[in-house]
């Protein structure tokens, strides 16, 4: 099994409140235990990364409250996280399409 480091760069970045981190952590890990249960479409798990992704716009707002943003920095972390996954379960879905609803 992979260890996957979820989100390492705004944990180690105190820019970020590690508290609405672990928001968009468990937004991630949602979708990752979606994909462990096996035997869906990709339609399927992308309709649960689309999910992902809208919970993660409205979280976005929480940032600007505690005078932080998910800006470039937080936007490759989610990426490269959210990437990581998708090779390691071997879901054939491009990281752009996987978090194509963004507004961040």
């Amino acid at each position: 099994m992979m260890n996957i480091e979820y989100l390492n760069t705004m944990y180690m970045d105190s820019y970020f409140p590690n508290f609405l981190v672990d928001k968009v952590k468990a937004a991630i890990l949602k979708v990752e235990d979606f994909i462990k249960q096996g035997n869906h479409s990709l339609e399927e798990i992308q309709e649960s990364l689309d999910e992902m992704t809208l919970t993660i716009n409205d979280i976005q707002e929480e940032f600007w409250e505690h005078n932080s943003e998910i800006e470039t920095v937080a936007r490759d972390s989610i990426g490269e996280t959210v990437e990581t996954i998708l090779k390691f379960y071997q879901v054939p879905i491009d990281i752009e399409e996987a978090i194509r609803n963004r507004d961040w």
